[in-house]
C-alpha cells in the first residue's frame, strides 16, 4: 500500500506538475494550423484547395528532427547567458509563437489573395515555432529529472497538450461562434478575437519559463565554437530549407500532370498520387543535402560541427545498443503506434457513417474521449513506476489491439450510443497508458549528451510509417468494409509485442 502512495504523491513533484503547463503551451499551436483555421478559411470563403495547401505548415512537426541541433548548438544572445541553453530557446519559442498567432488574428484573408499569402507565412512561423518549443521542451523533460519520475511527467505532460488541443480546438470555434461568426455570415473580428485569446492563452507557458530552474546538466558552459561558426551554421539550415522550399514550390506546378500520367500506367490513382509526392519529397532533400555538402566543400562552415550535430547522435545511438538492437528499437518506435493511428485517420468517418450527429461526436469521442485518455495517461505514469516502463508499454499495445478489435463490434451493432461510450473509454484508455509508457520508454533510450536530436529523431519516427499507412485507410475500407478494416488495424499490432518482447530480453531497463 505504502509504494502505492508514494506513486501517487509523486505527482505532487514539482517538476511533475510543470509538465501540465508545458504541455498546455505545446497542445494550443496544433489546431490553430489545423481544424480551427480551416474553418477561419472555409467561413472567409477560401476555397477548398487553398485551404488545404495551410497543412504544409505542420511539416516542421513532421521533420523537427532536422533543425533539431539549431536549439540545442546555437546560442541565443544575452539569452543564453542569463537563462540557460533550454529555458532561453524555450522563451524565445513561445514568443515567436504568441508573435504567429498575432500576426494571424490581424490578417483577414477574406481581402485578397496577397492577404492570404501573408496568412500562410505567418502559419509556418507558427508551425516552426510550435514544433522548436516540442524540441526544447522534450529536451528538458529528459534533462530535468531522473528515469523515475519520467513516466509520470510523462503522463502530465499529455494531460496538459490534450487540455490545450481542447482550449485551441473547440475553445477557438465556441469563442468565434459566440462573437457571431458563422458559415454564410463572416465576421473577421470574431477570428481576430479568438485568435488573439489564443495568444493570450501562451503566457502560461512563458510564466511557466520563468519559474522552472536550468537543468543542472545545462548549466556549464558546453559550447565548442566561436558564436561566428554558431551563426555560420544557422545561416546553411536557412540556405539548405530555401532550396527545399523552391524546389518542392517549383515540382507543384508539374505534379498534376505528372499524377495524371501516372495512374493511366498504374491504373491506380492513389498509388499514383503518393508516388508523385515521394518523388517531390526526395527531390527537395537532395537539393537540401545539395546545399549542404557545397556549403562545406567551399569553407563556409567547418564540417566537424555539422558532424558532430548530426551525425554523431546518431552514430552514438548505434554505438550504445549495438547494430541488431538499435535497429529493432527503430522498428518498435516506428511500429509501436501504428495500430492506433491507422484506425484513429478513419475514425471520425466511421462514426458518421454510424449515424452519430456532430454533437454526439463532439461530446463523446471528442469531450468524453479526453479525459478518458488523461485518466489513461496517469494510470499508465502510476503503473509504469510500479511494475516498469517495459512491462507497461507490452501491456499499451496489446490493449490497442485488443480495443481495436471493440470497433468491430461497434461495425457490426450499428448505431449504439452506450456502446459508442464503452468502445470511446477502452480505446481512449488504454491509448493513454500507451502513450504514457511509451514517452518514458523514448526518454530512457535518449543520451543526455544528444538529447533534442535523439528525441526529435524518435519523436519523428513514431508517426512517419503509420502517417503513410493511414493514408490508405479510406481506399481499404472501400474494398474490404469496416469490420475487416477493424481487424486488419489490430492484426498491424500483434508484431508489435514479439518486438517488445524481444527488445526487453537484451535492454537493461530497471
Amino acid at each position: 500500500m505504502g509504494n502505492w502512495k508514494n506513486s501517487f504523491q509523486a505527482f505532487l513533484h514539482p517538476r511533475v506538475i510543470t509538465m501540465l503547463f508545458f504541455g498546455f503551451s505545446a497542445g494550443i499551436p496544433l489546431l490553430l494550423i489545423f481544424s480551427s483555421l480551416g474553418l477561419w478559411l472555409r467561413e472567409a470563403g477560401i476555397d477548398r484547395s487553398a485551404v488545404t495547401f495551410f497543412s504544409w505548415a505542420a511539416l516542421g512537426y513532421s521533420f523537427k528532427f532536422v533543425w533539431a541541433p539549431i536549439a540545442d548548438k546555437l546560442p541565443i544572445p544575452f539569452l543564453t547567458h542569463r537563462l540557460g541553453r533550454r529555458r532561453a530557446w524555450m522563451l524565445v519559442s513561445q514568443i515567436a509563437i504568441i508573435v504567429s498567432i498575432l500576426s494571424m488574428a490581424f490578417i483577414d484573408p477574406s481581402h485578397s489573395e496577397s492577404y492570404l499569402k501573408i496568412m500562410a507565412i505567418a502559419c509556418v512561423m507558427l508551425g516552426f515555432s510550435a514544433a522548436t518549443q516540442d524540441i526544447v521542451i522534450d529536451a528538458y523533460r529528459i534533462e530535468s529529472a531522473s528515469s523515475e519520475l519520467q513516466a509520470l511527467m510523462s503522463a502530465t505532460y499529455i494531460a496538459g497538450y490534450r487540455i490545450g488541443m481542447l482550449v485551441s480546438g473547440a475553445g477557438s470555434l465556441y469563442i468565434a461562434s459566440s462573437l457571431g461568426s458563422e458559415m454564410g455570415s463572416y465576421d473577421y473580428r470574431a477570428w481576430q478575437v479568438t485568435y488573439s485569446c489564443m495568444a493570450a492563452a501562451m503566457l502560461i507557458g512563458i510564466i511557466t519559463t520563468f519559474c522552472i530552474k536550468e537543468p543542472e546538466r545545462n548549466k556549464i558552459n558546453e559550447y565548442k565554437y566561436s558564436n561566428v561558426t554558431y551563426i555560420k551554421f544557422f545561416l546553411v539550415f536557412i540556405l539548405a530549407v530555401v532550396g527545399f522550399v523552391i524546389s518542392f514550390h517549383l515540382s507543384s506546378e508539374f505534379a498534376a500532370s505528372w499524377k495524371n500520367n501516372l495512374t493511366e500506367i498504374l491504373n491506380n490513382k492513389t498509388l499514383s498520387n503518393f508516388c508523385v509526392e515521394f518523388f517531390r519529397l526526395f527531390l527537395g532533400v537532395i537539393i537540401f543535402l545539395s546545399i549542404v555538402f557545397a556549403l562545406i566543400k567551399f569553407k563556409f562552415v567547418e564540417k566537424k560541427i555539422v558532424v558532430d550535430s548530426y551525425v554523431e547522435p546518431v552514430l552514438d545511438f548505434f554505438q550504445r545498443y549495438g547494430i541488431k538492437l538499435a535497429i529493432l528499437l527503430l522498428v518498435l518506435i516506428g511500429l509501436y503506434r501504428i495500430s492506433d493511428i491507422v484506425l484513429g485517420v478513419i475514425s471520425n468517418i466511421f462514426f458518421q457513417d454510424l449515424g452519430y450527429s456532430k454533437k454526439e461526436i463532439a461530446s463523446v469521442v471528442k469531450t468524453f474521449g479526453l479525459f478518458m485518455t488523461i485518466a489513461g495517461g496517469f494510470l499508465g505514469g502510476i503503473l509504469s513506476i510500479r511494475y516498469g516502463v517495459m512491462r507497461v508499454l507490452f501491456l499499451g499495445a496489446l490493449l490497442t489491439v485488443l480495443t481495436n478489435l471493440l470497433f468491430m463490434l461497434l461495425a457490426v451493432k450499428g448505431y449504439d450510443i452506450q456502446l459508442l461510450y464503452l468502445v470511446i473509454s477502452a480505446d481512449n484508455l488504454s491509448a493513454g497508458i500507451a502513450s504514457a509508457a511509451f514517452v518514458a520508454f523514448l526518454s530512457r533510450l535518449t543520451n543526455i549528451s544528444f538529447t533534442a536530436m535523439q528525441y526529435a529523431i524518435f519523436s519523428s519516427l513514431m508517426t512517419l510509417f503509420p502517417k503513410i499507412i493511414g493514408g490508405y485507410s479510406g481506399s481499404i475500407v472501400e474494398n474490404v468494409g469496416y469490420t475487416n478494416f477493424f481487424l486488419f488495424a489490430s492484426l498491424l499490432g500483434i508484431p508489435v509485442l514479439g518486438i517488445i518482447y524481444l527488445a526487453n530480453k537484451h535492454l537493461k531497463f530497471e
